[in-house]
């Protein structure tokens, strides 16, 4: 999605007095054994719209700008934050690269699903390239597979490949705060049309989406919140919400490949990527049965059903900030550069 902005009328009196008393948003503090934030400082990287985990490189993180950048995959290394490879997608011309994820078979995975339009674009596409082995500037020719919705044109910013099965899965985004799942065929075409059909509401104004590495779980973020989902005969069933750092424009998440942990991006240059660790619940199922290193080992120690209050303050600190910046500003409209 293109940045936004508010367009705010000048603070009043009042305005003042009621930002004295809201309490300020929990901030995004790892805890012992989970990764810590880093900041992306690739200057050519302005607007990171989605991230994914590497399969083969630890601690790399793949992510691409919205558009008007080109048909270029950036590897990040969160040690440093430094890009440590760009990949050009030779005879592609991104329209509006939204998000990305690598599949079971080794595949990395580039959604050009964006529609600024609303949902006008009788076509979409997602392209296929095997994730380097080697960590350099390369160019690299994706397979291109053609992408239609059975319900009409969608605006989209989540793609989301199963890591079990290869499925692969979109969800649309709607102002109203409700999208839906989408599921695409078995094992997409390159040669023909790829419907996608809807099988679930998604009660989020979606940004991004992700699987868990084991495929138990599935998360949905927006701006400001987010939902995860325990993952069940190819259907989703919420179960709580993970916190969210506050963040100016949250457009990406991915689990860790321990899938511990949730890695949340935001747009902007230098932009942030911060950790939220998962518990209880939310925890996926192969990560609650293995031992926490930094609990000394053993099972993960459950926490609430919601997945434990740390988490919770934290979204309710960001969304109580959010809707302050909103009422004090005087929200009219978002602004899209198109």
């Amino acid at each position: 999605m293109r940045p936004y902005r508010f367009l705010s009328r000048p603070l009043t009196a009042a305005a003042l007095s009621a930002l004295a008393v809201l309490p300020a948003a929990v901030p995004a503090v790892a805890d012992s054994g989970t990764p810590p934030a880093f900041t992306i400082e690739d200057p050519r990287i302005r607007e990171s719209s989605g991230l994914a985990a590497s399969r083969v490189h630890p601690g790399v993180y793949w992510t691409h700008n919205d558009s008007d950048d080109g048909p270029y995959v950036y590897a990040v290394d969160s040690r440093t934050g430094r890009t440590v490879a760009r990949v050009t997608l030779a005879g592609i011309t991104p329209r509006d690269v939204e998000a990305i994820s690598i599949g079971p078979d080794g595949n990395v995975y580039v959604g050009d699903i964006g529609d600024n339009l609303g949902g006008s674009w009788p076509q979409v596409w997602i392209y296929r390239f095997p994730e380097p082995k080697t960590l350099k500037d390369t160019t690299v020719t994706p397979v291109r597979y053609t992408v239609r919705y059975e319900d009409g044109p969608r605006d989209a910013e989540s793609l989301m490949v199963h890591p079990k099965t290869g499925r692969v899965y979109l969800v649309s985004k709607k102002r109203s705060g409700k999208g839906a799942l989408y599921a695409g065929p078995e094992n997409l075409s390159a040669s023909g049309t790829n419907t996608f059909r809807r099988v679930a509401d998604i009660n989020v104004w979606a940004t991004d989406g992700a699987f868990s590495p084991d495929g138990t779980r599935l998360v949905v973020r927006g701006y400001f919140n987010a939902r995860e989902y325990r993952w069940e005969n190819g259907l989703p069933k919420e179960i709580g919400s993970p916190g969210v750092p506050f963040q100016g424009q949250g457009e990406s998440v991915t689990f860790t490949p321990d899938g511990r942990t949730l890695m949340y991006g935001s747009e902007g240059k230098r932009s942030s990527v911060q950790p939220i660790a998962l518990e209880g619940e939310l925890l996926p199922e192969q990560a609650a049965k293995a031992p926490d290193d930094s609990k000394g080992g053993g099972p993960a120690a459950p926490e609430s059903e919601g997945g434990g209050d740390r988490n919770r303050n934290l979204f309710v600190g960001a969304a109580v900030l959010a809707a302050a910046v909103v009422l004090v500003t005087g929200l009219r409209k978002l602004v899209r550069r198109k």
